[in-house]
């Protein structure tokens, strides 16, 4: 039997070393890593977290290939996702303070959009939060069932961040200028899509509470 293949018996320490969970600590180290040289090494910063980025799209080839998705490797990517993002805004937010609000207000919309439709979906009883149905989101249907897609917009999101990390530094600020435009539209999808999940997340868990409430009122 291939050592890649999942045994017919798994046990916890087979999770944790699924081959996908393992990009995951690798993001994870690479990500902290780029944290530590940010301020001064823009070049390896940018290695590093793209790096990190770019894994983000294999964990879950991985996970499919190998018959090794888990729980804990999709929660690992989308915290590892937004943490990564919050890392590079904090820094944002020092260098450019006149933007600072509008970091912090694009910060919570990712963090708790991405949370609540997660938190959402598990509560629905999907097996994922990325399970959209069409007739329930054309957009974020698009968006969680094309990998493509998926990964396009995710990329530009992280590329008008970097861009605007890469204006920071003389030698750099013209190639940063035009990275943050040229990304800036699959930006602006992404906070869309954000909103988008983030009522979708607030109806299911109104309808679930509804549906609890009645069932309750039905017992007096």
């Amino acid at each position: 039997m291939s050592s890649h293949t999942t045994p017919e018996k798994v046990t916890t320490e087979h999770v944790l070393w699924y081959i996908p969970n393992q990009i995951g600590y690798v993001r994870i180290i690479t990500a902290a890593l780029a944290f530590f040289v940010m301020k001064n090494h823009p070049m390896m910063f940018t290695w590093l977290y793209t790096t990190s980025c770019m894994l983000d799209a294999l964990d879950g080839t991985m996970a499919r290939k190998y018959n090794q998705v888990s729980s804990l490797g999709a929660v690992l990517d989308m915290v590892t996702d937004r943490s990564s993002t919050a890392g590079l805004m904090c820094f944002l937010c020092v260098q450019y303070p006149q933007w600072c609000v509008f970091f912090q207000l694009m910060l919570g919309l990712d963090i708790t959009s991405h949370y609540m439709h997660m938190y959402a979906s598990l509560s629905a009883g999907k097996a994922s939060h990325k399970s959209v149905g069409e007739g329930e989101s054309k957009l974020l249907h698009l968006y969680y069932t094309r990998r493509d897609v998926l990964f396009t917009v995710c990329f530009f999101n992280e590329l008008f961040y970097a861009g605007l990390y890469m204006h920071i530094f003389p030698q750099y600020a013209n190639f940063g200028k035009w990275t943050s435009l040229i990304s800036f539209p699959g930006y602006v999808f992404k906070q869309i899509a954000n909103v988008v999940q983030l009522k979708r997340a607030a109806l299911i868990l109104a309808d679930n509470d509804a549906k609890n409430a009645n069932e309750k009122n039905k017992t007096y």
